[in-house]
């Protein structure tokens, strides 16, 4: 749940509202994920079973509606999935910039139109980094999958303590005469206007892509010990959890950092980088500009470490959705398909990172847009209407975990996430991509033969 979104957002959402207001967007991002959350607590309780949605929706709606609105998740995590994967990339290459800045010259932009879809694609040295982050990771996972639990120790606890320096550093270097500078409101921050609630729109966007994570444990619910209470739990005690330390971090970063020069800054490396120039900033007047400027540089080590970790992680696991919907016959026959010697999913692995390179292309606020947009049309608003279904047709289903307040939560999700579809500046873009695909999809499911085939498993 924690990657390396944080470090990459914050210029993102304080650009949404233009000041510190734009931590609303943080706190009402964090009620519509326990909302959402609240949904995953109950099917995942209700229904564990390795797949997550792609297997709640086969239950929900059942027959010929059902099947479609699976394929459909599959077909549009083959687009969101490398989507996901190259913000990562594109996280680790402003990093990568602010520890060599020529990696952000020669930058070449483009317009791509793809009927009334518009997009910039920018093609520079730190383009050519994130695309070889994307490589790297695949190579080593041609290699050697015995290292993958190592791996995500690790990354944990790089990202545990690289937040707990920066809340240190918060604390210590955030002057208390500066406090007040985090919540320095702009005249009529909170005034109802259109750019109010237009950029407020946009700040949950980037939040709810922040939050996303603690519903992964229900694509694994088949192997979760006593799922009827760890899944819940685990959903819940993660969104409280981390909740709290993204608003503590983005305070103290704020606390040394002023929003307005910060804005001002926008198209510089370093405020794309943004913890390290918060460590340079706190640790300059006592330690120095240069042995500040290498503290910066590690903070961006430690990141550019947390991105990798993320893309190779995030690469592993989703490549593994396709193979498992293919091999039961409910998704195109060649992902289904293993390595002949290494036994891993080739056909998967290699198109989840081709299009992931392709991705990199684009700038991170298009990116998370898109991936945002697909994963609330073709995810979550039809599973959070599932649920509602699901109690109105089944309502003896044993529930171990019923979600509170019923039918609150997942009526609010649904209109949180509604809101953020349709008041964004040029919303129209990102629905028309998510339209394009949602026709795509659902002609080659009506196209394709439906039967069910056995594959071999993975090797463990």
């Amino acid at each position: 749940m924690i990657g390396v979104g944080p470090f990459i957002t914050l210029p993102l959402i304080l650009a949404a509202m233009a000041g510190p207001q734009a931590m609303l967007g943080w706190i009402l991002g964090a009620l519509l994920a326990l909302c959402d959350g609240l949904v995953w607590a109950e099917l995942g309780a209700a229904l564990p079973a390795a797949g997550g949605t792609y297997h709640f929706l086969r239950i929900i709606y059942p027959g010929r509606l059902g099947r479609l609105l699976a394929f459909l998740f599959l077909f549009q995590l083959c687009f969101s999935a490398p989507l996901s994967i190259a913000s990562g990339a594109i996280g680790l290459s402003q990093y990568a910039t602010f520890l060599f800045p020529a990696l952000g010259h020669h930058t070449s932009t483009h317009t791509l139109a793809i009927a009334s879809y518009t997009a910039g694609i920018t093609v520079n040295p730190a383009t050519l980094v994130a695309i070889a982050a994307v490589l790297l990771a695949l190579f080593l996972l041609y290699r050697n999958l015995a290292r993958v639990q190592r791996l995500s120790i690790a990354m944990g606890t790089v990202v545990l303590a690289t937040i707990a320096w920066i809340l240190l550093t918060g604390l210590t270097h955030g002057q208390w005469a500066n406090w007040h500078q985090a919540f320095s409101l702009p005249p009529h921050a909170f005034a109802p206007t259109p750019a109010f609630f237009t950029g407020l729109g946009a700040a949950m966007l980037i939040a709810t892509y922040d939050y996303w994570g603690y519903y992964n444990i229900t694509f694994l619910g088949g192997e979760v010990r006593d799922p009827a209470r760890t899944i819940p739990r685990a959903i819940l005690i993660s969104i409280a959890l981390v909740a709290a330390i993204y608003l503590a971090m983005n305070v103290m970063v704020l606390a040394v950092l002023p929003w307005r020069p910060l804005l001002a800054l926008q198209d510089l490396a370093s405020r794309r980088a943004i913890i390290s120039l918060f460590m340079e900033t706190a640790y300059g007047p006592a330690l120095g500009p240069v042995r500040a400027h290498l503290l910066g540089q590690l903070a961006a080590l430690l990141i550019i470490f947390t991105a990798f970790a993320g893309i190779f992680s995030l690469l592993l696991g989703y490549s593994r959705i396709p193979y498992a919907a293919a091999r039961d016959g409910d998704f195109f026959r060649p992902f289904a398909r293993l390595h002949p010697t290494r036994r891993i999913p080739h056909v998967s692995l290699l198109t989840l990172a081709g299009a992931a390179v392709l991705f990199c292309f684009f700038s991170l606020k298009d990116v998370i847009a898109a991936l945002v947009v697909l994963r609330i049309l073709l995810q979550f608003l039809v599973q959070h209407v599932g649920v509602l279904y699901l109690r109105r047709t089944q309502p003896d289903l044993p529930r171990p975990f019923r979600l509170w307040l019923y039918p609150l939560p997942p009526l609010a999700a649904i209109a949180g996430f509604t809101y953020i579809l349709l008041s964004r500046p040029n919303f129209i873009r990102e629905l028309l991509l998510a339209a394009l695909l949602i026709a795509l999809g659902t002609a080659l499911f009506l196209l394709r033969p439906h039967k069910h085939a056995t594959q071999p498993l993975l090797h463990k």
